[in-house]
């Protein structure tokens, strides 16, 4: 392989110091002051991740629950989604997806660096040839688990729903989202590792580099911009609930 540039080693390298920075100052912020959604005390931190300094300005505006302070200050607590816009609540509930997507990519890619043999449980070679699309399957099936779940813990609450109706309606709300998100990254990903790198770099990149994850970071945000028309379709027809 052709040695990586200087610049975008150091670029990436800022972009996830920057992410890193964030993620720590939303964690520590709702362990302060929880959400009251408890589900999004995960989902913030998480999509700092990607989204870095500009997803810390969304908590600020959006997600940040100070409302005991308020109450003191004015003695109201206006902190419900039905202040909340619409183009705010899809903001919300695309995140609220996205994070499952993160944690499970995050996952998956470092379980088939130290245990490759995991390719051939996605399919490889004995369906695809590339390792790539194996992993793909691998990112899915694990995302649409971790999504899953954080929809359960987020819809059940607020439909007061039994397990079973929980399971029913977080699958519903979570697979279509899950999907565009996924699309969005794995087209991403792959236009990277499978045309761009190799042109550039002689191969693909590995995720050991920084220049992985920020790839990775791209394809996150690419990913939440493809899932956010899904989104804003399943909140107005009430498969998703507004966040």
């Amino acid at each position: 392989m052709v040695p990586i540039p200087y610049w975008l080693t150091v670029l990436a390298w800022t972009s996830l110091l920057l992410a890193g920075i964030s993620f720590i100052y939303i964690a520590l912020d709702v362990t302060k002051h929880p959400q009251k959604m408890k589900i999004m005390t995960i989902v913030w931190p998480l999509t700092a991740l990607f989204g870095s300094f500009i997803w810390v300005l969304a908590y600020k505006k959006w997600g940040e629950n100070h409302s005991s302070e308020k109450m003191k200050m004015d003695g109201s607590m206006n902190m419900g989604s039905s202040n909340k816009s619409m183009a705010v609540s899809v903001f919300i509930g695309t995140c609220h997806c996205g994070a499952g997507c993160s944690l499970a990519d995050l996952i998956i890619e470092w379980l088939l660096y130290f245990f490759p043999v995991l390719y051939v449980v996605g399919g490889y070679p004995a369906i695809f040839s590339h390792k790539l699309f194996s992993g793909f399957v691998l990112a899915f099936i694990f995302a649409l688990i971790i999504g899953v779940s954080f929809q359960y813990f987020a819809i059940v609450p607020m439909k007061h729903l039994s397990r079973k109706e929980g399971i029913i309606a977080a699958i519903k709300a979570d697979t279509l989202s899950l999907s565009c998100w996924q699309i969005g990254m794995y087209a991403t990903v792959a236009l990277c590792q499978l045309s761009l790198f190799p042109h550039f770099f002689g191969g693909e990149v590995l995720p050991t580099t920084p220049v992985f994850w920020l790839m990775m970071q791209v394809a996150m945000l690419v990913g939440f911009c493809i899932a956010y028309p899904m989104n804003w379709w399943l909140i107005k027809t009430g498969i998703k609930e507004k966040m």
